[in-house]
């Protein structure tokens, strides 16, 4: 080797000690930044001798990221779910106010009505059996509302979400833009890619999505159900939000590039991702509970009814204590009337409050037709009617199996059911999101071992390229000593 070329290759070798040097700053600089992944200077030779830096990768494995990304949308999904069930829990089953659930009130309810017919002359225990009555009414109302409000506040996340989604991919464009510009040119894009790679993290908080790399880094993006997200250009995500909630109303689906992906009547259906849970919520969980609340207050109509006394009956049952905008219409049995829980309440003709008679809960004709009064004397120590609807609230009747409970069950059982329903689907719910949350935390510690940053590994390459950087150096400096010694030998004296 001339000296020329052991120069040439000491020169090359200290130029990509300086690249390396760089590149491990980089890592080191870098290291507790989310989302970075550790770089790494590619070398190569020269045809005749030499080094140089060929490309600065970066470590990662799409396997790994893969499975961060399906982790991610299954916890985030779940978590979404869980918090509404917990929100309606909380707030309709665990008494947060001592005793205000369904259940609760129902006891309270039959309490009260044991008292009045043991002794059905007093005007104060009447008066509490309306009052237990009312506030049976108002526990279901309430719990609507929850419902209700629950729905609404996941179709407002909902809403928050696609937007969410649709700037996520307008910055997905770009910097997948500068990747495939950059490859091109063979430029550095490793920073580009752990944007890239940040930017799909968190779209599969929002949505599950699939990533796939082709020619020069373009990618593009599906979601976990297969439809196109992104592919050259990003996919329109929308979604109309619907501001307020009742029972009787189904939620608006999201729409990727015209074809829904959430509600019943999607052919591609979200697995995972907040808008998948949120999509759970608001049009099955929250629906199915409304649906028992439901059913719950016309099975309180239904016992509270009033029959036809005379000696040959023709008139139908009607409501009685409790009554609905349906009235006099008997609500369909074993069937789910939509939003029935929310609008249930005591008839007007016993409430003191609107200068009603407490004392046709004993004596009947609460509806106001003589046919159905059952005191026909007006004996105040009457008290059959009364022992009938306590009787009345442990009967069995059927429920409709839509609902999710018991099919056939007494009032308060069905409504113990009901509250056993939302239970287990909240602990259920829980133990997945635990499941998933550790799926993640494994996922992330499985990536972060291949692409993160290891401050030892880092300090020892250092002083690998620093052991290099020395030995080029001396060369350097051995080789300027021969050419100044051969100079001084050619030159006369």
């Amino acid at each position: 080797m001339t000296l020329a070329a052991a120069f040439d290759s000491a020169r090359s070798s200290l130029a990509a000690s300086g690249v390396q040097s760089s590149v491990i700053s980089r890592n080191v600089g870098s290291a507790n930044q989310p989302g970075y992944s550790r770089k790494i200077a590619g070398l190569a030779t020269f045809p005749n001798n030499g080094v140089y830096v060929a490309s600065i990768q970066r470590a990662a494995s799409a396997g790994l990221f893969a499975n961060v990304l399906v982790a991610t949308s299954g916890s985030a999904g779940k978590n979404a779910l869980f918090d509404g069930l917990q929100k309606i829990a909380s707030a309709v089953v665990e008494d947060p106010e001592l005793g205000q659930s369904p259940t609760a009130q129902l006891n309270k309810l039959k309490q009260a009505l044991q008292q009045y017919s043991n002794a059905p002359d007093n005007v104060m225990l009447a008066q509490g059996a309306v009052t237990a009555a009312k506030d049976m009414a108002t526990a279901l109302n309430h719990a609507t509302q929850i419902v209700q409000a629950t729905r609404e506040s996941a179709d407002s996340e909902m809403a928050a979400s696609v937007a969410n989604i649709n700037q996520l991919l307008i910055q997905f464009d770009t910097v997948n833009s500068a990747v495939v510009k950059g490859t091109v040119a063979g430029d550095d894009v490793t920073d580009y890619l752990d944007q890239r790679d940040g930017i799909i993290s968190k779209l599969s908080q929002e949505i599950g999505v699939q990533v796939a790399i082709r020619r020069n880094g373009d990618a593009a993006l599906y979601t976990d159900s297969g439809l196109t997200l992104f592919d050259k250009k990003a996919r329109t995500v929308s979604f109309a939000r619907t501001t307020t909630y009742s029972a009787t109303l189904t939620g608006n689906p999201v729409f990727i590039d015209g074809v829904a992906v959430t509600g019943s009547a999607s052919v591609m259906p979200l697995k995972g991702g907040k808008i998948a849970g949120l999509a759970e919520l608001r049009d099955k969980a929250a629906v199915i509970y409304q649906d028992q609340l439901d059913e719950i207050a016309r099975g309180l109509i239904s016992a509270f009814r009033e029959s036809d006394q005379s000696l040959v009956p023709t008139l139908p049952d009607v409501p009685g204590l409790f009554t609905y905008a349906g009235a006099p219409a008997m609500p369909p049995s074993a069937t789910v009337l939509a939003g029935l829980a929310g609008t249930i309440k005591v008839a007007a003709s016993v409430d003191p409050a609107l200068a009603g008679n407490p004392s046709l809960l004993r004596d009947g004709a609460i509806s106001g037709a003589a046919a159905y009064g059952y005191n026909a004397a007006g004996n105040p120590g009457f008290s059959a009617r009364l022992h009938q609807l306590v009787d009345e609230m442990d009967l069995s009747q059927p429920f409709d199996p839509a609902a999710q409970a018991k099919t056939s069950a007494s009032v308060i059982d069905f409504a113990s059911s009901s509250a056993s329903w939302i239970e287990s689907e909240r602990q259920t719910t829980n133990a997945d999101v635990q499941h998933q949350d550790t799926l993640l935390e494994r996922s992330n510690a499985a990536l972060s071992n291949v692409n993160g940053v290891n401050m030892d590994d880092e300090m020892s390459l250092m002083l690998q390229v620093e052991r290099t950087y020395a030995a080029s150096s001396k060369l350097i400096t051995a080789i300027d000593g021969m050419m100044k010694d051969l100079l001084a030998a050619v030159q006369p004296a």
